[in-house]
């Protein structure tokens, strides 16, 4: 798509939301562009808009979520649709029952979109094939988080409004991180270069071949970096009894972000998917400042998340 043409005149034609893999740049600044109109509809007095009523939403979490199953449903409310939260600890799946006919059993309840997170990769491409509802990636496995990234992306253009060329760095768990790899795909699709940073043992085989450039220094990574964003240490996803790093104290002091760096380094803005770990992947003085937009990506996820629900829901433009 040219440079001058309107992307808010663009025919977005996405079913599902599935990863980011699957959507073209312009789909992508489509997404984000619809999101600026509801980021505003959340500074209003009454932030509601009737968008979604008659809409039904499954909340299919097989995973343990705060922020991301809290936003989901804030932006399903804020919209006025019919919101069913399930939950697997109260279900029949603990008495047997398979993913494929727990799905069934709720579609059967002539629902519209199902929002799913799951431990296991392909869980929501498996699900398209079951039911005929819009399917929307909250997470599955360490595979893609496409509404993160999104999120993330719309937050880097409060602060850069054209990401072409700007430098993004990825610090902390590469490996285990379904946020990072949405990131790049998307990141890459809008033109930024993307350099990811952490221990070799964090690294992925082929890295390179994700299309990023690699790191193992923090310092010379955030001397020339225009966006700093670190993840957290993906525990529960490292196979038991692995040894990936010596210490929490060691791999803070090699690639915690530190206020020294924020001295030292003037340019770059300091963002994280969350849960923070203060004083692991950053300190705590570093999340707090003025150089930090963490809590801007909490309030973006809302709008963000509402511009997908609205245009998988069948709306065109705002």
């Amino acid at each position: 798509m040219a440079e001058n043409t309107d992307i808010r005149e663009y025919d977005f034609s996405q079913k599902h939301l599935l990863g980011l893999k699957e959507y073209s740049r312009e789909d992508i600044l489509f997404v984000l562009e619809q999101a600026k109109y509801f980021r505003e509809i959340l500074d209003r007095p009454v932030p509601k808009v009737p968008t979604l009523r008659d809409k039904t939403i499954v909340n299919l979490f097989y995973e343990n979520s705060t922020r991301t199953r809290l936003s989901f449903e804030l932006a399903q409310k804020r919209m006025g649709a019919d919101v069913v939260n399930f939950s697997t600890g109260s279900s029949s799946v603990k008495k047997g029952e398979t993913l494929k006919d727990t799905i069934r059993n709720i579609s059967s309840m002539k629902i519209d979109m199902v929002v799913v997170r799951h431990e296991s990769p392909g869980v929501p491409y498996f699900l398209t094939r079951v039911v005929d509802a819009a399917i929307i990636n909250a997470g599955d496995g360490a595979h893609e988080h496409p509404t993160q990234a999104l999120l993330d992306m719309f937050t880097m253009q409060q602060v850069y409004p054209d990401l072409e060329g700007r430098h993004i760095a990825i610090i902390g768990d590469i490996s285990h991180s379904r946020v990072v790899r949405s990131n790049i795909i998307g990141l890459n699709k809008l033109g930024a270069k993307v350099t990811v940073c952490g221990p070799k043992t964090f690294m992925p085989v082929f890295v390179e071949d994700l299309g990023v450039e690699v790191s193992y220094d923090l310092e010379e990574t955030l001397s020339s970096c225009d966006i700093a964003m670190a993840l957290r240490i993906q525990l529960e996803r490292q196979d038991a009894g692995t040894e990936l790093f010596p210490s929490i104290r060691e791999y803070h002091e090699k690639f915690g972000i530190k206020m020294e760096h924020l001295e030292k380094y003037p340019n770059f803005t300091v963002m994280h998917p969350g849960p923070i770990n203060r004083g692991v992947e950053m300190e705590s003085e570093v999340a707090d400042s003025d150089r930090s937009i963490i809590l801007s990506q909490v309030t973006n996820g809302v709008a963000v998340r509402m511009a997908v629900l609205y245009l998988l829901s069948g709306g065109t433009r705002i």
